[in-house]
């Protein structure tokens, strides 16, 4: 008889596997690659997996929450959660120029009633605040004004503006990060 089994320690690439809130800081993107400017998030944090270090990677978890999952990450927060900062990466309607982009904090997220659930009327903010005051996180939020959404049209491409503004959130990403790992 043939033995069949599969030797799980021969010809598997090791990766982590750690869960991304037994890191230090979690960066969570939102959004959807499908919908134009909403996939800005996607591209940011694509871009940061290729310039962080090995050793900032073991300190960082790189989380793409979609448009419709940061709820259910942030629900797997809780006293036992080694992470001690969250930095959120979406599109936002400030009225702004496309491509600006905006840091907010905590204290300075919109409340919003919610009569309408749509990620980037932000319901997401109060789930950000429970879980940072509960587990004594800090949260940083880096938004970017979309120029266009092509939902439910598919366009995969960013518009010029927010593209161009994908480097500049990962340079303030790689700040924060670079900054908390510093004075550790």
């Amino acid at each position: 008889m043939e033995n069949n089994s599969i030797d799980n320690n021969k010809d598997i690439p090791e990766c982590d596997l750690t869960l991304s809130y037994f890191k230090e800081i979690m960066v969570l993107a939102c959004g959807n690659i499908l919908f134009a400017d909403d996939g800005f998030s996607v591209h940011v944090i694509e871009r940061l997996n290729e310039l962080l270090t090995d050793e900032e990677k073991e300190k960082v978890s790189l989380v793409d929450a979609g448009a419709g999952a940061p709820q259910q990450v942030l629900s797997l927060m809780d006293e036992n959660s080694k992470t001690r900062k969250i930095i959120v990466v979406d599109i936002i309607d400030y009225g702004l120029k496309p491509g600006e982009i905006k840091i907010l904090e905590k204290d300075y997220l919109p409340d919003p009633d919610h009569s309408r659930l749509d990620i980037h009327d932000w319901p997401l903010s109060r789930a950000l605040r429970e879980v940072c005051d509960n587990y004594d996180i800090e949260l940083k939020v880096v938004g970017c004004q979309a120029k266009y959404v092509s939902e439910p049209d598919v366009v995969l491409e960013l518009s010029k503006e927010v593209e161009e503004a994908v480097d500049k959130a990962v340079n303030i990403i790689l700040d924060e990060i670079r900054g908390d790992i510093e004075k550790k």
